[in-house]
């Protein structure tokens, strides 16, 4: 089966779009769709399936928290409002897998700022920050072996341990400043764009038919 795979800018505008939409709406059967619609994407965007069920697995001690509040607490219609939020719960999730679930961050972030103009300061910036963090784990395990070769041991709970991460953090951004400006990346210069970020335009027409097609849903709700 060819694998079908919505941009990524349309994907995160149609998350943003809908997640405002939902916020403030009250209609389960909205919700409801627009879960099977993302399970429905997932499946023919070839996602990770394992990744998908151990997410859905993690939330659902949320999801039954969620819904027995509302079944034990709720004053007004409680088995509405339990629906109403745990649907609600499930449908954020679900935009926000069929977005992370077929991009990884660098290709999400190149294509935000190829397509909505997001500032290339921002997004190297954070690709390099993202970049640091398996260093930074490194790091951790080396101050942690430091500290207990001289009878000192660092729990998570101790701040000093994150002292030191801090200071080391802030060495690595200048020498990482200094080499992104040795290689000529300067601020508010345009890069050259070395990557491919195809977007028919059938996928405009489908990102405004989600938003009006939900927005529907729920005033016929």
């Amino acid at each position: 089966m060819k694998m079908f795979r919505l941009n990524a800018s349309i994907l995160v505008l149609i998350m943003f779009g809908l997640g405002l939409q939902i916020a403030f709406s009250h209609s389960f059967l909205a919700n409801l769709v627009v879960c099977c619609f993302c399970l429905g994407y997932l499946l023919l965007s070839a996602a990770d399936l394992k990744k998908l069920g151990l997410v859905l697995l993690f939330t659902l001690p949320l999801s039954l928290g969620t819904w027995w509040s509302f079944i034990k607490f709720s004053t007004q219609d409680p088995w509405q409002n339990a629906l109403l939020y745990t649907s609600r719960l499930y449908a954020y999730l679900l935009l926000g897998a069929s977005l992370l679930l077929s991009y990884s961050l660098e290709k999400i972030l190149f294509s935000l700022s190829y397509r909505l103009k997001l500032s290339t300061t921002f997004v190297y910036g954070f690709l390099a920050a993202a970049n640091l963090l398996s260093s930074l784990k490194k790091q951790l395990q080396v101050i942690r072996y430091s500290a207990y070769s001289r009878g000192t041991k660092y729990h998570f709970y101790r701040p000093g341990i994150y002292l030191r991460l801090v200071v080391t953090a802030l060495s690595w951004s200048e020498a990482l400043a200094q080499a992104m400006t040795a290689q000529g990346f300067s601020e508010g210069y345009p890069r050259t764009r070395v990557f491919s970020d195809s977007l028919p335009k059938w996928q405009w027409g489908l990102l405004f038919l989600s938003l009006i097609g939900y927005l529907a849903l729920v005033i016929w709700t």
